[in-house]
């Protein structure tokens, strides 16, 4: 049986720090659902977006694509009905 002092869920970058940072310490565990590249916090599409059609650079830019970025980002397990009201 593997024993650690902490054990500690969740492989984002909280986890992560907390791990780090009690590791010289403590006998650390850290699980995680995914392999920690792929965490929330390095993975996310998030922050404020917003289609610049009227920007020449961004004339093929819309809201539709912008839904499709969040949820294809959320690995299609996001709430697909609710995508286009926090992407307008």
């Amino acid at each position: 049986m593997i024993t650690h002092d902490i054990l500690i869920v969740g492989g984002g970058l909280t986890g992560l720090r907390a791990a780090v940072g009690l590791c010289d310490k403590y006998n650390v565990g850290l699980i995680s659902k995914v392999y920690p590249l792929r965490s929330h916090s390095i993975a996310a599409q998030g922050g404020i977006n917003a289609s610049l059609a009227n920007n020449p650079e961004g004339r093929d830019d819309t809201w539709e694509k912008h839904t499709f970025d969040t949820v294809k980002g959320s690995d299609y397990r996001n709430h697909v009905q609710g995508s286009p009201e926090n992407c307008l």
